[in-house]
Protein backbone atom coordinates (compact mmCIF):
# COMPACT_ATOMS: atom_id res chain seq x y z
CA UNK A 1 0.00 0.00 0.00
CA UNK A 2 1.53 3.55 -0.73
CA UNK A 3 1.24 5.50 2.73
CA UNK A 4 3.45 8.55 1.57
CA UNK A 5 1.67 11.18 3.36
CA UNK A 6 2.85 14.34 3.56
CA UNK A 7 3.71 15.44 7.00
CA UNK A 8 2.49 19.29 6.85
CA UNK A 9 -0.49 18.82 4.04
CA UNK A 10 -3.81 20.48 5.90
CA UNK A 11 -6.94 17.73 6.60
CA UNK A 12 -9.94 19.78 5.35
CA UNK A 13 -13.69 18.53 4.40
CA UNK A 14 -14.53 18.23 0.80
CA UNK A 15 -16.44 21.29 0.24
CA UNK A 16 -13.82 23.26 1.99
CA UNK A 17 -11.04 23.00 -1.21
CA UNK A 18 -12.52 26.32 -3.61
CA UNK A 19 -9.85 28.12 -0.42
CA UNK A 20 -6.91 26.06 -1.33
CA UNK A 21 -5.96 26.14 -4.62
CA UNK A 22 -2.16 25.63 -5.60
CA UNK A 23 -1.52 24.05 -2.34
CA UNK A 24 -1.68 20.16 -1.53
CA UNK A 25 -3.93 18.85 1.50
CA UNK A 26 -5.26 16.17 2.87
CA UNK A 27 -8.81 14.44 2.74
CA UNK A 28 -10.53 11.87 4.63
CA UNK A 29 -13.70 9.62 3.59
CA UNK A 30 -15.11 6.97 1.55
CA UNK A 31 -14.46 5.68 -2.25
CA UNK A 32 -17.39 6.25 -3.96
CA UNK A 33 -16.41 5.89 -7.37
CA UNK A 34 -12.79 4.80 -8.85
CA UNK A 35 -12.34 4.85 -12.95
CA UNK A 36 -9.94 3.45 -14.36
CA UNK A 37 -9.60 4.41 -18.16
CA UNK A 38 -5.90 3.90 -19.01
CA UNK A 39 -5.15 7.85 -19.92
CA UNK A 40 -7.00 9.38 -17.18
CA UNK A 41 -7.88 7.83 -14.03
CA UNK A 42 -10.76 9.33 -11.61
CA UNK A 43 -10.91 8.85 -8.13
CA UNK A 44 -13.94 10.07 -6.48
CA UNK A 45 -13.93 10.71 -3.12
CA UNK A 46 -16.84 11.03 -0.58
CA UNK A 47 -17.08 12.58 2.84
CA UNK A 48 -19.67 13.61 5.75
CA UNK A 49 -19.86 17.49 3.72
CA UNK A 50 -19.90 16.10 -0.14
CA UNK A 51 -17.70 14.56 -2.36
CA UNK A 52 -14.41 15.52 -3.90
CA UNK A 53 -12.64 14.38 -7.45
CA UNK A 54 -8.67 13.17 -7.74
CA UNK A 55 -7.64 12.82 -10.61
CA UNK A 56 -4.57 11.09 -12.21
CA UNK A 57 -2.67 9.59 -15.43
CA UNK A 58 -0.33 7.23 -13.46
CA UNK A 59 -2.67 4.42 -12.66
CA UNK A 60 0.46 3.72 -9.49
CA UNK A 61 -0.84 6.44 -7.77
CA UNK A 62 -4.26 4.28 -7.36
CA UNK A 63 -2.59 0.98 -6.23
CA UNK A 64 -3.54 0.97 -2.92
CA UNK A 65 -6.66 0.55 -4.28
CA UNK A 66 -6.55 -1.48 -7.06
CA UNK A 67 -3.83 -4.38 -5.68
CA UNK A 68 -5.67 -5.94 -3.95
CA UNK A 69 -8.90 -4.52 -5.71
CA UNK A 70 -11.13 -2.72 -2.82
CA UNK A 71 -14.83 -2.18 -2.91
CA UNK A 72 -16.37 1.32 -3.35
CA UNK A 73 -16.86 2.70 0.78
CA UNK A 74 -13.32 1.29 1.45
CA UNK A 75 -12.16 4.43 3.98
CA UNK A 76 -8.81 6.48 2.96
CA UNK A 77 -7.02 9.52 3.26
CA UNK A 78 -6.46 11.13 -0.33
CA UNK A 79 -3.67 13.93 -0.48
CA UNK A 80 -3.42 16.28 -3.57
CA UNK A 81 -2.84 19.54 -5.07
CA UNK A 82 -6.45 21.69 -5.27
CA UNK A 83 -6.84 22.45 -9.19
CA UNK A 84 -9.08 24.56 -10.44
CA UNK A 85 -10.73 22.72 -13.23
CA UNK A 86 -13.99 23.71 -15.43
CA UNK A 87 -14.53 20.35 -15.50
CA UNK A 88 -14.81 18.98 -12.33
CA UNK A 89 -17.75 18.26 -10.11
CA UNK A 90 -18.04 21.78 -7.98
CA UNK A 91 -15.01 23.34 -10.42
CA UNK A 92 -12.07 22.20 -8.30
CA UNK A 93 -10.13 18.76 -7.92
CA UNK A 94 -7.31 17.01 -6.51
CA UNK A 95 -3.73 16.36 -9.18
CA UNK A 96 -0.85 14.48 -7.80
CA UNK A 97 -2.85 12.23 -5.39
CA UNK A 98 -1.29 9.65 -2.64
CA UNK A 99 -3.72 7.12 -1.06
CA UNK A 100 -3.76 5.48 2.52
CA UNK A 101 -6.04 2.99 2.69
CA UNK A 102 -7.39 3.21 6.76
CA UNK A 103 -10.26 0.63 6.31
CA UNK A 104 -10.72 -1.77 3.08
CA UNK A 105 -13.80 -3.12 1.44
CA UNK A 106 -13.22 -6.22 -0.05
CA UNK A 107 -17.15 -7.31 -0.58
CA UNK A 108 -19.48 -5.17 -2.95
CA UNK A 109 -22.79 -3.57 -0.97
CA UNK A 110 -25.88 -5.44 -0.96
CA UNK A 111 -27.29 -1.78 -2.79
CA UNK A 112 -24.95 -0.05 -4.79
CA UNK A 113 -24.47 3.51 -4.10
CA UNK A 114 -21.91 4.70 -6.30
CA UNK A 115 -24.44 5.73 -9.25
CA UNK A 116 -26.29 9.28 -9.40
CA UNK A 117 -29.25 7.59 -8.61
CA UNK A 118 -30.04 4.53 -6.11
CA UNK A 119 -31.78 1.65 -8.83
CA UNK A 120 -33.32 -0.64 -6.14
CA UNK A 121 -36.85 -1.36 -4.82
CA UNK A 122 -38.16 0.29 -2.01
CA UNK A 123 -37.69 -2.79 0.01
CA UNK A 124 -34.12 -2.94 -0.64
CA UNK A 125 -33.84 0.66 0.01
CA UNK A 126 -35.26 0.18 3.31
CA UNK A 127 -33.74 -2.75 4.48
CA UNK A 128 -29.98 -1.45 3.62
CA UNK A 129 -30.47 2.07 4.74
CA UNK A 130 -27.39 2.13 7.14
CA UNK A 131 -25.47 2.11 3.64
CA UNK A 132 -27.81 3.27 1.67
CA UNK A 133 -28.17 6.88 3.15
CA UNK A 134 -24.94 7.37 2.57
CA UNK A 135 -25.60 8.06 -1.26
CA UNK A 136 -25.34 12.05 -1.50
CA UNK A 137 -29.11 12.06 -2.41
CA UNK A 138 -29.98 10.15 0.66
CA UNK A 139 -27.73 12.29 2.31
CA UNK A 140 -29.03 15.79 1.00
CA UNK A 141 -32.76 14.99 2.06
CA UNK A 142 -31.63 14.56 6.03
CA UNK A 143 -29.23 17.58 5.53
CA UNK A 144 -32.50 19.39 4.70
CA UNK A 145 -34.19 17.69 7.56
CA UNK A 146 -31.70 19.38 9.73
CA UNK A 147 -32.05 22.77 8.47
CA UNK A 148 -35.43 22.61 9.01
CA UNK A 149 -35.14 21.70 12.22
CA UNK A 150 -32.28 24.51 13.56
CA UNK A 151 -34.42 26.95 11.30
CA UNK A 152 -37.51 25.36 13.42
CA UNK A 153 -35.53 26.13 16.74
CA UNK A 154 -33.70 29.18 16.02
CA UNK A 155 -37.06 31.13 14.77
CA UNK A 156 -39.18 29.93 17.98
CA UNK A 157 -36.02 31.08 20.30
CA UNK A 158 -35.74 34.60 18.98
CA UNK A 159 -39.68 34.54 19.57
CA UNK A 160 -38.80 33.76 23.53
CA UNK A 161 -40.09 30.43 23.29
CA UNK A 162 -38.82 27.62 25.82
CA UNK A 163 -37.24 24.56 24.41
CA UNK A 164 -38.40 21.29 26.47
CA UNK A 165 -37.87 17.41 26.05
CA UNK A 166 -41.22 15.79 27.83
CA UNK A 167 -41.66 11.91 28.68
CA UNK A 168 -42.14 9.62 26.12
CA UNK A 169 -43.98 6.80 28.39
CA UNK A 170 -46.91 8.04 29.89
CA UNK A 171 -50.04 6.53 31.81
CA UNK A 172 -52.66 7.33 30.14
CA UNK A 173 -53.18 7.95 25.85
CA UNK A 174 -52.97 11.89 25.06
CA UNK A 175 -55.51 11.70 22.36
CA UNK A 176 -57.70 9.10 23.61
CA UNK A 177 -58.82 5.95 21.72
CA UNK A 178 -57.58 2.74 20.51
CA UNK A 179 -54.33 3.90 18.83
CA UNK A 180 -51.13 3.75 21.51
CA UNK A 181 -48.24 1.17 22.13
CA UNK A 182 -49.25 -0.35 25.30
CA UNK A 183 -46.44 -1.40 27.24
CA UNK A 184 -45.53 -3.10 30.30
CA UNK A 185 -43.84 -0.47 32.63
CA UNK A 186 -42.62 -2.36 36.07
CA UNK A 187 -45.81 -4.78 35.89
CA UNK A 188 -48.01 -1.16 35.44
CA UNK A 189 -49.52 -0.37 32.08
CA UNK A 190 -47.96 2.27 30.27
CA UNK A 191 -47.92 3.79 26.73
CA UNK A 192 -45.83 5.21 24.42
CA UNK A 193 -46.87 9.25 24.18
CA UNK A 194 -49.29 9.64 21.24
CA UNK A 195 -47.52 13.22 21.31
CA UNK A 196 -45.95 15.63 23.96
CA UNK A 197 -49.83 17.82 23.94
CA UNK A 198 -50.75 16.92 27.85
CA UNK A 199 -46.90 18.40 28.69
CA UNK A 200 -46.42 20.95 26.56
CA UNK A 201 -49.79 22.88 27.55
CA UNK A 202 -48.66 22.05 31.12
CA UNK A 203 -45.61 23.91 30.32
CA UNK A 204 -47.08 27.13 29.27
CA UNK A 205 -47.98 27.23 32.84
CA UNK A 206 -44.51 27.41 33.54
CA UNK A 207 -42.73 29.07 30.41
CA UNK A 208 -46.07 30.73 28.42
CA UNK A 209 -44.18 29.67 25.36
CA UNK A 210 -42.80 26.33 24.66
CA UNK A 211 -41.71 23.76 21.63
CA UNK A 212 -40.36 20.29 21.53
CA UNK A 213 -38.38 18.82 18.91
CA UNK A 214 -38.82 14.89 19.21
CA UNK A 215 -40.68 11.67 18.20
CA UNK A 216 -44.19 10.41 18.61
CA UNK A 217 -45.89 7.02 18.43
CA UNK A 218 -48.90 5.92 16.81
CA UNK A 219 -49.92 2.56 16.74
CA UNK A 220 -52.64 3.24 13.61
CA UNK A 221 -52.96 0.14 12.06
CA UNK A 222 -52.25 1.92 8.35
CA UNK A 223 -50.45 0.59 5.53
CA UNK A 224 -49.88 3.38 3.43
CA UNK A 225 -47.31 5.58 1.59
CA UNK A 226 -48.41 8.50 4.18
CA UNK A 227 -48.39 7.00 7.43
CA UNK A 228 -45.71 5.52 9.47
CA UNK A 229 -45.51 4.82 12.94
CA UNK A 230 -43.27 6.66 14.74
CA UNK A 231 -42.00 9.93 13.08
CA UNK A 232 -40.29 13.54 14.00
CA UNK A 233 -42.61 15.97 15.82
CA UNK A 234 -42.41 19.41 15.63
CA UNK A 235 -44.79 20.75 18.65
CA UNK A 236 -45.23 24.09 19.40
CA UNK A 237 -47.52 25.47 22.56
CA UNK A 238 -48.30 29.43 23.29
CA UNK A 239 -50.11 31.18 25.93
CA UNK A 240 -52.23 34.45 25.84
CA UNK A 241 -53.69 33.91 22.16
CA UNK A 242 -56.85 35.04 21.11
CA UNK A 243 -57.75 32.03 19.47
CA UNK A 244 -56.63 29.41 16.59
CA UNK A 245 -56.18 32.61 13.97
CA UNK A 246 -52.83 33.40 16.78
CA UNK A 247 -52.07 29.99 16.31
CA UNK A 248 -52.45 29.79 12.25
CA UNK A 249 -50.06 33.58 12.31
CA UNK A 250 -47.51 31.99 14.01
CA UNK A 251 -47.17 28.48 12.11
CA UNK A 252 -47.12 30.62 8.67
CA UNK A 253 -44.01 32.53 10.34
CA UNK A 254 -42.18 29.33 11.34
CA UNK A 255 -42.25 27.54 7.91
CA UNK A 256 -41.25 31.09 6.32
CA UNK A 257 -38.03 30.74 8.53
CA UNK A 258 -37.60 26.97 7.62
CA UNK A 259 -38.10 27.57 4.44
CA UNK A 260 -35.76 30.91 4.09
CA UNK A 261 -32.92 28.90 6.11
CA UNK A 262 -33.23 25.82 3.72
CA UNK A 263 -33.20 28.00 0.25
CA UNK A 264 -29.98 29.91 2.48
CA UNK A 265 -28.01 26.68 3.82
CA UNK A 266 -29.00 24.11 1.30
CA UNK A 267 -29.23 25.43 -2.32
CA UNK A 268 -27.00 22.59 -2.98
CA UNK A 269 -29.13 20.04 -1.91
CA UNK A 270 -32.21 21.50 -3.30
CA UNK A 271 -30.59 21.14 -6.58
CA UNK A 272 -29.68 17.86 -6.25
CA UNK A 273 -33.24 16.56 -5.25
CA UNK A 274 -34.78 18.75 -8.17
CA UNK A 275 -37.20 20.55 -5.49
CA UNK A 276 -38.03 24.08 -5.63
CA UNK A 277 -39.52 26.11 -2.60
CA UNK A 278 -43.17 25.89 -1.99
CA UNK A 279 -45.51 29.41 -3.11
CA UNK A 280 -46.57 30.44 0.76
CA UNK A 281 -48.13 33.83 0.55
CA UNK A 282 -48.13 36.28 3.54
CA UNK A 283 -52.05 35.59 3.95
CA UNK A 284 -52.46 32.04 3.69
CA UNK A 285 -55.85 31.28 2.16
CA UNK A 286 -58.36 29.74 4.58
CA UNK A 287 -61.39 28.27 4.01
CA UNK A 288 -64.43 26.29 6.78
CA UNK A 289 -64.62 22.81 6.71
CA UNK A 290 -68.33 22.82 6.20
CA UNK A 291 -67.55 25.82 3.30
CA UNK A 292 -64.70 22.93 1.71
CA UNK A 293 -67.53 20.00 1.85
CA UNK A 294 -69.98 22.27 -0.11
CA UNK A 295 -67.13 23.45 -2.40
CA UNK A 296 -66.28 20.17 -3.04
CA UNK A 297 -70.06 19.20 -4.01
CA UNK A 298 -69.95 21.92 -6.21
CA UNK A 299 -67.12 21.37 -8.01
CA UNK A 300 -66.28 17.36 -7.70
CA UNK A 301 -70.51 15.94 -8.00
CA UNK A 302 -69.38 14.10 -4.62
CA UNK A 303 -71.44 14.72 -1.21
CA UNK A 304 -69.22 14.84 1.66
CA UNK A 305 -71.62 16.66 3.70
CA UNK A 306 -72.06 15.04 7.16
CA UNK A 307 -68.51 13.41 6.82
CA UNK A 308 -66.88 14.61 10.13
CA UNK A 309 -63.32 14.81 8.48
CA UNK A 310 -61.98 15.22 4.97
CA UNK A 311 -60.71 12.09 2.95
CA UNK A 312 -57.34 12.02 1.05
CA UNK A 313 -59.38 12.72 -1.97
CA UNK A 314 -61.12 15.45 -0.29
CA UNK A 315 -57.88 17.19 1.18
CA UNK A 316 -56.08 16.85 -2.67
CA UNK A 317 -59.03 18.34 -4.37
CA UNK A 318 -58.51 21.23 -2.04
CA UNK A 319 -55.20 21.85 -2.81
CA UNK A 320 -56.00 22.24 -6.35
CA UNK A 321 -58.53 24.51 -5.64
CA UNK A 322 -56.29 26.51 -3.58
CA UNK A 323 -53.63 26.31 -5.97
CA UNK A 324 -55.58 27.12 -9.04
CA UNK A 325 -57.69 30.30 -7.11
CA UNK A 326 -55.02 31.76 -4.97
CA UNK A 327 -51.77 30.75 -6.16
CA UNK A 328 -51.03 28.95 -2.60
CA UNK A 329 -48.93 25.61 -2.10
CA UNK A 330 -50.95 25.74 1.04
CA UNK A 331 -54.39 26.50 2.55
CA UNK A 332 -56.03 26.34 5.95
CA UNK A 333 -58.78 24.55 6.63
CA UNK A 334 -60.43 25.51 9.80
CA UNK A 335 -63.76 24.84 12.08
CA UNK A 336 -63.49 20.88 11.94
CA UNK A 337 -66.53 19.47 14.03
CA UNK A 338 -65.73 19.02 17.50
CA UNK A 339 -66.82 15.56 17.02
CA UNK A 340 -62.88 14.59 15.32
CA UNK A 341 -61.30 16.66 17.56
CA UNK A 342 -59.42 15.74 21.04
CA UNK A 343 -61.22 16.38 24.24
CA UNK A 344 -59.40 19.09 24.80
CA UNK A 345 -60.31 21.30 21.23
CA UNK A 346 -61.75 24.71 22.33
CA UNK A 347 -65.08 25.27 20.59
CA UNK A 348 -66.25 27.90 18.50
CA UNK A 349 -67.94 29.98 20.78
CA UNK A 350 -70.72 31.00 18.52
CA UNK A 351 -70.80 27.60 16.92
CA UNK A 352 -70.26 25.28 19.56
CA UNK A 353 -70.70 21.91 17.79
CA UNK A 354 -67.41 23.03 15.18
CA UNK A 355 -64.26 23.46 16.40
CA UNK A 356 -61.68 26.63 17.24
CA UNK A 357 -59.25 24.62 15.09
CA UNK A 358 -57.31 23.68 11.60
CA UNK A 359 -55.54 21.61 9.36
CA UNK A 360 -52.56 22.88 7.04
CA UNK A 361 -52.85 21.54 3.82
CA UNK A 362 -49.34 21.27 1.38
CA UNK A 363 -49.71 20.28 -1.65
CA UNK A 364 -53.17 18.44 -0.64
CA UNK A 365 -52.01 16.64 2.24
CA UNK A 366 -52.56 17.30 5.33
CA UNK A 367 -48.84 18.56 6.98
CA UNK A 368 -50.40 20.17 10.31
CA UNK A 369 -52.92 20.03 13.08
CA UNK A 370 -53.52 22.78 15.99
CA UNK A 371 -56.03 25.01 17.34
CA UNK A 372 -57.07 26.49 20.46
CA UNK A 373 -57.24 24.63 23.80
CA UNK A 374 -59.57 24.73 26.45
CA UNK A 375 -58.37 26.72 29.75
CA UNK A 376 -60.91 25.99 32.45
CA UNK A 377 -61.07 23.32 34.61
CA UNK A 378 -64.50 23.23 34.29
CA UNK A 379 -64.78 23.27 30.86
CA UNK A 380 -62.16 20.04 31.14
CA UNK A 381 -64.46 18.19 33.58
CA UNK A 382 -67.58 18.80 31.07
CA UNK A 383 -65.34 17.64 28.04
CA UNK A 384 -63.96 14.38 29.81
CA UNK A 385 -68.21 13.79 30.57
CA UNK A 386 -69.48 14.03 27.10
CA UNK A 387 -66.43 11.70 25.64
CA UNK A 388 -67.12 9.49 28.39
CA UNK A 389 -63.56 9.73 29.99
CA UNK A 390 -62.62 9.03 33.15
CA UNK A 391 -61.14 11.81 35.37
CA UNK A 392 -58.50 10.17 37.41
CA UNK A 393 -55.98 9.29 34.66
CA UNK A 394 -55.73 13.06 34.03
CA UNK A 395 -55.46 13.96 37.23
CA UNK A 396 -51.82 15.69 36.65
CA UNK A 397 -52.67 17.03 33.38
CA UNK A 398 -55.96 18.86 35.22
CA UNK A 399 -53.97 20.19 38.07
CA UNK A 400 -52.25 22.82 35.72
CA UNK A 401 -56.04 23.78 34.97
CA UNK A 402 -56.89 23.94 38.27
CA UNK A 403 -54.38 26.76 39.09
CA UNK A 404 -54.40 29.61 36.47
CA UNK A 405 -54.04 28.80 32.79
CA UNK A 406 -54.34 30.95 29.84
CA UNK A 407 -56.20 30.75 26.74
CA UNK A 408 -53.33 28.99 24.59
CA UNK A 409 -52.87 27.52 21.41
CA UNK A 410 -50.87 25.29 19.16
CA UNK A 411 -49.57 23.02 16.74
CA UNK A 412 -47.58 20.18 15.20
CA UNK A 413 -45.64 19.93 12.17
CA UNK A 414 -44.55 15.96 11.14
CA UNK A 415 -41.24 16.83 9.86
CA UNK A 416 -41.01 13.28 7.16
CA UNK A 417 -44.35 14.53 5.80
CA UNK A 418 -43.14 18.04 5.04
CA UNK A 419 -39.64 16.74 3.46
CA UNK A 420 -42.17 14.40 1.23
CA UNK A 421 -44.24 17.14 0.22
CA UNK A 422 -41.52 19.52 -0.26
CA UNK A 423 -39.89 17.11 -2.34
CA UNK A 424 -42.84 15.77 -4.27
CA UNK A 425 -41.98 12.73 -3.12
CA UNK A 426 -44.23 9.74 -3.13
CA UNK A 427 -43.70 7.52 0.19
CA UNK A 428 -43.37 8.99 3.77
CA UNK A 429 -40.35 6.13 4.41
CA UNK A 430 -38.25 7.93 1.80
CA UNK A 431 -37.96 10.77 4.12
CA UNK A 432 -37.60 9.29 7.33
CA UNK A 433 -33.84 7.83 8.64
CA UNK A 434 -35.33 4.56 9.73
CA UNK A 435 -38.86 4.00 9.19
CA UNK A 436 -41.15 2.37 11.70
CA UNK A 437 -43.91 0.74 10.21
CA UNK A 438 -46.39 -2.32 10.69
CA UNK A 439 -44.19 -4.40 9.55
CA UNK A 440 -40.62 -2.86 9.64
CA UNK A 441 -38.92 -2.93 13.33
CA UNK A 442 -35.44 -3.25 11.43
CA UNK A 443 -32.62 -1.85 10.88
Amino acid sequence: MQTHMTQNASRIHSNEIAAYVGERVQVQGWVHTLRLLGGVNFLVLRDGRGTVQAVTEDEANLAPLVEPALQPETVITLEGVVVASDQAPGGFELHQPTIEVITPVTEPLPVLISKKEIKASLTNLLDHAVTVNRHPRRQAIFRLAAAAIGAFRAHLNQRGFIEIQTPKIVASATEGGANVFAIDYFGRPAYLAQSPQFYKQIMVGVFESVYEVGPVFRAEPHDTARHINEYVSLDVEFGFIRDHFTVMAVLRDVLTAIFSAMEETCAGELAMLNAHMPVLPDTVPMIDFTAAQALILERHGVDVRGEPDLSPQDERWLGEWASAKYGSDFLFVVGYPMSKRPFYTHPDPERPLYSNSFDLLFGGVELVTGGQRLHRYADYLAALKRADMPVEPFASYLEAFRYGMPPHGGFAIGLERLLMQLLGGTNLRLTTLFPRDMGRLTP
